[in-house]
């Protein structure tokens, strides 16, 4: 067997430490008598073809390079084995320099080293065997879950790209929680003003008819693998058609029952069939199967009767269905949620009147909202004094300890727009620690700390804080031993994971952190891409952020899939992967649990596992825990590793 050793002198990198005179010598101790060639930077364009020139002319069988991290270059250098006529995997790398010369002080015991590691990845590349990589056809379309500005911006930009989009939201609406506020920060501009020419181009747009909305409904299960997923989808009875529906309402004016309206926060009534909310796209109401006076085994069709566009609109006997739909890429953008104040002791959320937390004060200020825009005491009254309290929950190791990083810039906005509409109400801000990050988020902070009405004071922790109520059922805010008496207190809670974000976790076994957002595959180089192939993330499912930059996570998956999968286009799949030999396998179902890709299913019928090498990653796990021995992992052989220590030992 004819073995090529390609010694890369890296300029210095490497030649200042190791010798490649006395490396060149040592190899002709070796068996077979490998050939030795010496390139000052293999890497570089002029290396590469003298690489490749090489490679021609000796034709070897096997080929060991001696030089950097495999991370930088491997993929370089397997790419001028195939231009060379040879298969790129009879390829060894051995990093000399990052873990060898670098690290190395005196150069004799670097070159000994060095002469060790390459030994090894001799006699390791004598038993490597030639591998292809295969090609799949794929399917280009996508699901994206969750319907917020991260979730409409990636599903109308996919649909723009030519591509076919299944947006599934759990809610009857679109637009996520900004659609439900009146005014964002930092410029204080119309949410949904900002969002409805999205919203409209997403429903009615010259590309709609590529995107299948479907609203109350959620993700049940997902088989298959990148470029080739099957989604099972449960959607609830909405009992409203959505193609014939006018939104005019009166549906709602005939039906008898009502009930507390979650999407207001709790703060007005709604009707069994009933908008969301004012506004709310699609214009179209929802019937509320546990409100409506049927569920109690009454007849009423006041709903159905009462529609002028006919007896088809309304459709009472719809029951849930379970839809399957086949894509390629899976977007994640189900959003956040905030911390429940109520499990903060002290501070009166839910015991006391008049103490809001961000969202029911968001909903007050909303012209569509319960009070109509107006900021208003439960007595009625424009309150006189008003305590906003930054960081609840937040920052804080009983609940979370992490900084949300945008609940500042919103407790500043609620002060400009309380000053807008109540210009004589005294604020005061506690807070902990102040973050206004951005060039535009300094702007809100500066109107309130240069308003004479407006005050700021630090507490240590939320603990050292308690709102009470005296005799006379006024608030008063207990910081540092001082009370202070105020018509109402509002409460800036942390920013966490949105509901159901575990359950969705476990179904496409995309892992989360410790603080429960969906992981990155990188939280650096690949935020936008989650642990398993395929499934992208965008906006706040990976951790709090505000409306721009989910929007530019939206646009990033967008880029991920469309480059990715192209139609017609086939992909390459990684041939280092690993295989079941099923003659030995026992079907004791270990490899299934340990696998971090989701890679390996079960044959029910053959009583094996079997493992899929789209998804495999060739990490080795199921090759180790296999107790029968019955699974190889190509490229990583036990024979292999074996060669490579021994020749290290030697």
């Amino acid at each position: 067997m004819k073995i090529g050793i390609y010694f890369c002198n890296c300029g210095s990198n490497i030649s200042d430490k190791i010798s490649a005179e006395a490396v060149t010598e040592a190899v002709l101790s070796f068996p077979e008598h490998p050939y030795v060639t010496i390139i000052g930077f293999i890497c570089s364009e002029d290396g590469k073809a003298e690489f490749e020139e090489s490679l021609k002319r000796e034709r070897p069988d096997r080929v060991v390079v001696a030089a950097c991290s495999p991370r930088d270059h491997e993929s370089t250098f397997r790419r001028c084995m195939a231009n060379a006529g040879l298969n790129p995997y009879l390829m060894q790398m051995v990093n000399i320099r990052e873990q060898i010369a670098w690290v190395t002080e005196e150069p004799a015991i670097a070159t000994e080293k060095a002469i060790r590691a390459i030994r090894g990845a001799f006699f390791r590349v004598r038993l490597q065997e030639p591998l292809e990589k295969k090609q799949l056809e794929t399917c280009p379309d996508a699901l994206v879950i969750g319907a917020g500005p991260a979730g409409m911006k990636a599903a109308l930009s996919l649909a723009e790209a030519g591509r076919s989009v299944v947006l599934v939201e759990r809610t009857p609406f679109i637009g996520g929680l900004p659609v439900r506020f009146e005014e964002l920060f930092p410029a204080l501009e119309c949410a949904p003003c900002m969002l409805e020419p999205l919203m409209g181009d997403l429903l009615h747009g010259d590309y709609a008819e590529r995107i299948e909305l479907m609203t109350m409904s959620e993700l049940v299960e997902v088989t298959g693998f990148y470029g080739n997923f099957i989604a099972k989808i449960r959607q609830k009875p909405r009992h409203v058609s959505l193609h014939d529906c006018i939104g005019c309402g009166e549906c709602v004016e005939a039906c008898p029952a009502t009930s507390m309206n979650e999407f207001n926060s709790n703060a007005s009534l709604r009707k069994a069939i009933d908008f969301a909310f004012a506004g709310v796209l699609p214009n179209a109401p929802f019937l509320m199967e546990e409100i409506c006076v049927r569920s109690r085994g009454e007849e009423c069709r006041a709903c159905k009767d009462s529609c002028p566009m006919g007896e088809d609109v309304i459709n009472l006997e719809e029951v849930e269905t379970i839809v399957e739909r086949r894509v390629g890429s899976i977007i994640l953008a189900t959003g956040a949620g905030l911390y429940d104040a109520s499990r903060v002791a002290g501070i009166g959320m839910g015991t006391l009147p008049d103490v809001y937390d961000a969202l029911q004060f968001e909903r007050m200020l909303s012209s569509t909202g319960p009070t109509g825009g107006e900021i208003l005491t439960k007595g009625g009254n424009a309150p006189a004094s008003v305590a906003i309290i930054h960081c609840v929950g937040s920052l804080d190791e009983a609940h979370i300890p992490y900084c949300s990083g945008i609940c500042c810039q919103y407790a500043f906005k609620f002060n400009h727009l309380i000053m807008a509409k109540n210009p004589e109400t005294r604020i005061t801000h506690y807070h902990r620690e102040l973050v206004l990050p951005g060039k535009e988020a300094q702007t809100l902070y500066h109107h309130a700390a240069h308003n004479k009405n407006s005050r700021m004071k630090r507490y240590d922790g939320i603990k050292d804080l308690k709102i009470t109520q005296d005799d006379n059922g006024g608030l008063n805010v207990n910081a540092k031993g001082e009370a202070s008496p105020v018509d109402m207190v509002i409460l800036c809670p942390a920013v966490i994971p949105a509901e159901g974000a575990g359950t969705l976790s476990s179904k496409l076994d995309v892992s989360c952190d410790s603080f429960g957002f969906f992981r990155e595959l990188h939280g650096r180089m690949d935020a936008a891409q989650s642990t398993i192939k395929g499934v992208y993330l965008a906006g706040s499912c990976q951790e709090p952020m505000d409306i721009r930059t989910a929007m530019l996570e939206g646009m990033a998956t967008v880029g991920y899939t469309l480059a990715g999968l192209q139609p017609g286009r086939m992909i390459e799949i990684e041939p280092i992967s690993a295989e079941v030999d099923e003659t030995h396998c026992s079907g004791c179902h270990l490899c299934i649990s340990v696998c971090p890709y989701r890679a390996i299913s079960f044959d029910t019928e053959r009583n094996v596992s079997s493992i899929n090498a789209v998804l495999c990653h060739g990490c080795g796990t199921c090759v180790a825990a296999c107790p029968s021995g019955a699974i190889t992992g190509h490229h990583f052989t036990n024979a292999q590793i074996m060669a490579e220590m021994e020749g290290v030992l030697k």
